[in-house]
């Protein structure tokens, strides 16, 4: 039988997100960005039947700098993933990964109750795994 802690993904996931408006323009939304850590912008529903979005940094930098098209006359919708693939806070960090390489993510909004609680990313669960194994 294995010792192995069991690590869950609210246990390695950031707290702090920015959530923002589809309709907003990229520029905008990097202004009132405030956790440049997450290297992603949560896109807030529109209504209750709606689903929520993503933007990565590396999303705007292919979609919109690449293609010289100019941040301040393009939308956040243009640009983002939608629906995006969320994770169960309470989701095991090994099936999360799992999850991740089988639809080639890099970082998920994690929830509780349909409402988002934190992003997870690869990072995340590799730095807390070796942080509490004390090889970092």
């Amino acid at each position: 039988m294995s010792n192995n802690k069991l690590y869950r993904v609210k246990d390695v996931m950031k707290t702090d997100f920015d959530l923002v408006d589809g309709k907003e323009t990229v520029c905008d939304a990097l202004r009132k960005m405030k956790h440049t850590d997450t290297h992603a912008l949560i896109v807030d529903k529109r209504h209750a039947d709606d689903e929520y979005g993503i933007v990565l940094l590396a999303d705007i930098a292919k979609k919109v700098i690449a293609k010289s098209l100019s941040p301040e006359r393009t939308n956040v919708y243009e640009v983002m993933s939608k629906p995006v693939l969320c994770v169960s806070a309470r989701m095991d960090i090994r099936y999360c990964a799992r999850l991740f390489e089988r639809f080639g993510l890099t970082r998920a909004p994690a929830v509780e109750n349909d409402e988002i609680v934190g992003i997870v990313s690869y990072n995340d669960m590799v730095l807390k795994k070796l942080e509490d194994s004390g090889e970092l």
